[in-house]
């Protein structure tokens, strides 16, 4: 590990964001001390502080490479504990508007893994690693500045059975996600609160797992349509790692439209998306658990890089700067990527000064977020700002959706861009441009109705 050059890294927060942080802020402090409100050691369910680890999860391309180089050989463990690494865009059923994109193996690797066990096998890589130890268990209080508050210099916390503690530390990291109270905290301080920018898409996420009697998926790992303006329900289908024939259903519904968690409405859910052979697969499966929901009101960027000044020796990382809606699965990739941000502006033996790793943050963040916040304002009852250019690339995209049901390339070119391999203005490039104006307009209903796609299902019902 080299040489450290400081004493004390605080990380404020134990989920995918801190345990990220904790592996790059090893490297250069001689101790860091992890904070959360849950038990972490050992834990391999669900955990309170993480409402939507319930729900479908997945790591695209871009963060299963930065997973890999922060914990070398963690594929495999993940593998050999049922987690099978597959083609992100050829081992997956992908539907838009009704409709099957055609595919083509693309070698970029996505991992279909439930959010606690992906977090149960990094939590051990960390535990492993001699100079970070976890704080469980903890209230976080507040931050504990200089007298002219420009610098912070630890941290107030409270353990659930005991008084209060003050953590001393020369760099105090912020991944406590979406309910953060940085802004909060700087107000205290005397600063401003930052920006923020907010598309509210009204989402929720209501998921149930059964044990089934025959196998739906074939050679494919999960079945996927995706919520579109044109069909706005849209769901996530996969085997679960643990048991023959055991999956994970999580249903999305946008702008109210959420997927009820009683029984009956659950099923009547399912059997109005765009591909029958889901309902069929479930219809008379065997419930392992009841339906829970997750909502998401709003997509949140909060803007500290354009804030005029910020307290020395405090950073914020992960969806605590940024919460994005989750149907994208960008928000871990996101973090292990500002994780790499955060390890370079570490590189140079001073401690990083806040405003230039803001910005770099927000170079990390913009190209995500321009995909997802721009999708989503492609339905007409989101509310934010809409510019000509989204107006421009949501009709371009929709124009190549419907192209690629038929040129696997063009589901090549979205996949790369969806997976953070490629920056969004990629599916500009002439070659795919030209692609897609042969490909010829959308149908003018965005695609077929349920009925008409069950031509298109392929899903295995394993019944006659």
């Amino acid at each position: 590990m080299g040489t450290h050059v400081w004493d004390r890294a605080v990380v404020l927060g134990g989920s995918l964001g801190g345990l990220f942080a904790a592996r790059v802020l090893s490297e250069m402090f001689a101790e860091v001390l992890v904070v959360d409100r849950d038990e972490l050691t050992d834990v391999e369910g669900y955990r309170r502080s993480v409402p939507h680890g319930r729900h479908a999860h997945g790591l695209i391309a871009r963060g299963q490479h930065v997973l890999e180089d922060h914990f070398p050989g963690l594929a495999e463990e993940l593998r050999i504990a049922g987690v099978v690494p597959g083609d992100f865009s050829h081992d997956i059923q992908w539907y838009f508007n009704g409709k099957r994109l055609a595919t083509e193996p693309t070698g970029l690797v996505g991992l279909p893994v439930t959010r606690p066990v992906l977090e149960y096998h990094v939590r051990k890589r960390i535990q492993a690693i001699p100079n970070v130890t976890f704080l469980e268990r903890y209230d976080i209080l507040g931050l504990v500045s200089t007298p002219d508050g420009r610098r912070i210099v630890g941290a107030r916390i409270q353990p659930h059975d005991g008084a209060e503690e003050v953590l001393h530390a020369d760099l105090v990291v912020d991944t406590t996600g979406r309910g953060s109270r940085t802004p909060l905290w700087l107000e205290e301080l005397g600063y401003p609160r930052p920006d923020e920018e907010r598309v509210k898409v009204n989402l929720a996420y209501t998921t149930r797992h059964f044990q089934l009697d025959h196998d739906p998926f074939g050679s494919y790992q999960a079945i996927i349509p995706v919520a579109t303006p044109n069909i706005p329900r849209g769901a996530f289908f996969y085997r679960l790692p643990q048991g023959t024939n055991r999956v994970e259903l999580s249903l999305t519904g946008l702008l109210g439209d959420h997927p009820p968690t009683d029984p009956d409405g659950f099923l009547a859910y399912v059997r109005s998306l765009p591909v029958p052979g889901i309902y069929e697969a479930v219809r008379d499966a065997e419930p392992i658990d009841d339906a829970v929901m997750f909502r998401f009101p709003v997509s949140v960027w909060r803007h500290y890089e354009r804030l005029p000044g910020f307290p020395d020796g405090y950073l914020v990382m992960g969806d605590a700067v940024c919460s994005f809606n989750p149907v994208y699965g960008q928000g871990m990739s996101v973090a292990a990527l500002e994780s790499l941000t955060l390890r370079r502006h570490l590189q140079d033996g001073v401690l990083p000064d806040p405003l230039r790793y803001f910005k770099d943050v927000a170079k990390d963040i913009k190209a995500p977020w321009d995909l997802s916040a721009g999708a989503d304002l492609g339905y007409p009852g989101v509310e934010g700002r809409r510019t000509p250019m989204i107006r421009f690339i949501n009709a371009y995209i929709a124009r190549l959706q419907a192209g690629a049901v038929h040129d696997p390339a063009l589901t090549t070119a979205f996949m790369r861009a969806a997976g953070l391999i490629d920056p969004p203005q990629a599916i500009l490039r002439p070659s795919i441009a030209l692609r897609v104006l042969r490909a010829g307009r959308p149908p003018a209903n965005g695609g077929s109705s349920p009925q008409d796609a069950a031509a298109d299902s392929t899903v295995h019902t394993g019944k006659a």
